[in-house]
């Protein structure tokens, strides 16, 4: 039996969905069908005219995704030292140029190593031991945590990621404000894309990192921790559990890190403290 493995783009503004032909199995007898897949392409990041890093990542945000994988890894401090950032479509997927200020372009220039496929792994690329951690200083979150606010924000973010409930192959990272409710959530086959992508849409907003919580449907690792802490989110709910090198770097960095958040469980792993029971 024939299988035609090619797939072809749905009428999806960003590119993010495709369909495949597939032979589905039904009682055991095998039907051809249509299936909807998440795309998935490489994206590099071009600082100043240099190449930096290059991603698997979902074509969707990459404006969001290239200024807040610049704030998180520290390339820049602040938007306002991003001049520009322009995607560029390329037949083998997505370039984009982003311009920086001229100091933090220097900087970036010194440190600079081969980052490809960070999206597995938070430290591909790293040459030492010591180049693992970064110093991240507390937090400063200015409200409580109210975990029935955040089960019900897993909830409505849920509802709002549109690639995975058309592919089931997303993760997704949600923005749930001071009044409890979600204000942004960002999709992408990679959880730290995800995130980046979340961070980068609320700083480009010039959103209070501190009045807020993080929501996001996967395990809680250490580089999903160190990006937000850097960012001075100071809350974090996960849907699946979060890692010993997480839990150690949320307990220093004083972040309330929740996990295992479906219906009305969870497990707290740092900072109970900051809880507000309802």
């Amino acid at each position: 039996m024939g299988h035609d493995p090619k797939a072809s783009q749905l009428d999806d503004a960003a590119g993010t969905l495709a369909t495949v032909s597939v032979l589905r199995s039904r009682d055991g007898t095998l039907n051809r069908s249509e299936d909807v897949l998440a795309v998935e392409m490489p994206v590099a990041l071009e600082y100043n005219g240099i190449s930096h890093v290059v991603m698997l990542a979902s074509p969707a945000d990459l404006e969001d995704f290239a200024l807040g994988f610049s704030l998180t890894e520290g390339i820049i401090g602040s938007p306002a030292e991003c001049y520009g950032i322009e995607p560029e479509q390329r037949p083998d997927g997505r370039l984009v140029h982003i311009e920086i200020a001229s100091g933090r372009f220097a900087a970036l220039k010194e440190r600079r190593r081969n980052l490809a496929g960070r999206t597995g792994c938070g430290l591909c690329g790293t040459e030492a031991l010591d180049q693992v951690t970064r110093v991240v200083d507390p937090v400063a979150h200015r409200h409580p945590v109210r975990p029935a606010s955040m089960t019900a924000g897993m909830r409505a973010m849920q509802a709002l990621q549109t690639m995975q409930q058309q592919s089931g192959a997303t993760h997704a990272a949600a923005w749930m404000n001071e009044a409890g409710e979600v204000v942004c959530v960002r999709e992408d086959v990679g959880r730290h894309n995800a995130l980046d992508k979340l961070i980068g849409a609320l700083a480009a907003q010039a959103t209070d990192f501190t009045r807020g919580s993080l929501l996001i449907t996967s395990r809680a690792s250490y580089e999903m921790v160190q990006k937000a802490a850097i960012m001075g989110i100071g809350a974090i709910a996960a849907i699946s559990a979060p890692t010993s090198f997480a839990v150690q770097l949320a307990e220093q960095a004083g972040v309330t890190l929740l996990g295992f958040m479906r219906d009305a469980s969870y497990v707290v792993y740092a900072h109970p403290e900051r809880l507000q029971m309802e």
